[in-house]
């Protein structure tokens, strides 16, 4: 007797209780894709393009991709106007998240976040760690929550975009909306 894929009740296919639960209230989220730099422009942006690529591959929706100056001001004003735009979801931003005196996306982001996501930033760099050394622990990535926005800040390097959306962010961001859903 062979145990086809039209097999009933509990099996291979039954879905775990962490399986059950990621998938209540999973939805594609809306993106804002925000590259932090002042050298870069949408066509040399290959950190911010792979981002958007990442998340639409996951089944997200990029509704826009901004590019920024390494500027405290102006990306603390940028991250607040995707928070107070009803159309996003999720705010993904690459760039400055290092320790040279032009990177301030930590110190424009840290003081907005209403519940800081510790882990990400601890996962990150413990992900890095397994690919790049000692030199993870120079990054300051960050992620949490501002209203019902998900922010997440990842370094500049197009490796480290991969990383973080394709090992942490996408798999998560569905299941993250849906808790912060009204």
């Amino acid at each position: 007797m062979s145990h086809g894929h039209h097999q009933h009740g509990p099996g291979k296919d039954a879905q775990s209780p962490v399986e059950q639960h990621r998938a209540h209230g999973k939805r594609a989220a809306r993106c804002m894709v925000i590259t932090v730099s002042d050298t870069r422009d949408l066509a040399s942006d290959k950190s911010g393009q792979r981002a958007s690529d990442l998340l639409t591959a996951a089944g997200h929706v990029v509704r826009s991709r901004e590019i920024v100056t390494d500027d405290r001001a102006s990306i603390s004003a940028l991250v607040r106007a995707a928070v107070a735009d009803p159309e996003i979801d999720a705010v993904v931003l690459t760039g400055g998240t290092g320790i040279a005196p032009r990177d301030v996306t930590y110190e424009a982001i840290d003081g907005l976040l209403e519940k800081p996501l510790h882990g990400f930033g601890e996962l990150f760099r413990s992900l890095s760690y397994a690919e790049i050394g000692s030199a993870a622990m120079l990054s300051r990535a960050l992620g949490g929550v501002i209203g019902r926005t998900v922010v997440f800040a990842l370094p500049g390097s197009t490796k480290a975009v991969e990383l973080g959306v394709t090992r942490l962010i996408a798999p998560e961001l569905g299941h993250m909306i849906g808790l912060l859903a009204p």
